[in-house]
C-alpha cells in the first residue's frame, strides 16, 4: 500500500518548505499533492505505532494508516482549526482503527519487533529492558481498547486529557476515568512481571 501511494503522489520534499500542518491541510485542501505527501511522512510512523497498540496486528496497520490518510485527503476541506491537526488526524486513526477492530472476529497479535534498545549497554541491562519493554506491552495488551487507547496517546504521544476526549469523541471525565482504571489494571500487571522475575 506504502509502495501505491508513493507511486501515486510522487517523490516530494518531506516537508515544503516552512510550512505549518495547518498550512500543510490547508494545501491539501486545494489538491496539493505534495503537501499530501508530507504530511503523510510525518504521520506515518506516529499513527503507525499508535495503531500498533490499539489494533494489535502488524498487518492492518499499514491499511488502517492508508485509510487514515485517505479521509485526510478527502476531508482536508472540512478540517476548521478549532483542534490541533495530530488531534484531528489521530480521530480519524481511531475511528479507522475501531473500524477495523469490530470486522475482525479473530484474536489479534501484533508482529512488530521490540524496538531496539542501545547498542552499548551491558547484555544484563539489554535482557532487563527487553523484559521490562515485554511486560509492559503484555500489561498493555491486557486493558481494554478504550484503557489501552487513553494510556498510549498520553504516554507515547504526549496528549492532554482533553485532546484525548477531541480525538476520541468523548468526555474529559471519561478520559480521566479510563485513565484511572487503566493505571489501576497496570499497576497490578507490572507488579506481577516484576515478581515472576525475581
Amino acid at each position: 500500500m506504502l509502495r501505491q501511494w508513493r507511486a501515486r503522489f510522487g517523490g516530494a520534499p518531506a516537508r515544503p518548505e516552512g510550512a505549518s500542518e495547518p498550512e500543510l491541510i490547508a494545501l491539501i485542501a486545494g489538491g496539493d499533492r505534495d503537501a499530501f505527501q508530507a504530511l503523510y511522512r510525518i504521520y506515518f510512523g506516529r499513527l503507525a505505532r499508535f495503531l500498533d497498540r490499539m489494533v494489535r496486528n502488524g498487518a492492518l496497520i499499514e491499511e488502517i494508516v492508508n485509510d487514515t490518510m485517505l479521509v485526510v485527503w478527502q476531508k482536508a476541506h472540512t478540517y476548521d482549526s478549532s483542534c490541533k491537526v495530530s488531534t484531528w488526524v489521530f480521530a480519524i486513526a481511531y475511528r479507522q482503527g475501531l473500524k477495523a477492530v469490530n470486522l475482525r472476529d479473530e484474536p489479534v497479535e501484533s508482529n512488530f519487533e521490540l524496538e531496539a534498545g542501545d547498542m552499548r549497554q551491558e547484555p544484563e541491562q539489554a535482557i532487563a529492558q527487553q523484559q521490562l519493554q515485554q511486560g509492559v506491552g503484555d500489561a498493555l495488551k491486557a486493558l481494554s481498547l478504550e484503557q489501552r487507547v487513553v494510556v498510549t496517546l498520553t504516554y507515547y504521544h504526549d496528549m492532554g486529557y482533553q485532546e484525548i476526549a477531541e480525538t476520541m469523541g468523548c468526555p474529559v471525565n471519561t478520559v480521566k476515568t479510563r485513565m484511572f482504571h487503566a493505571r489501576q489494571r497496570l499497576r497490578v500487571l507490572l507488579s506481577a512481571h516484576q515478581e515472576e522475575l525475581l
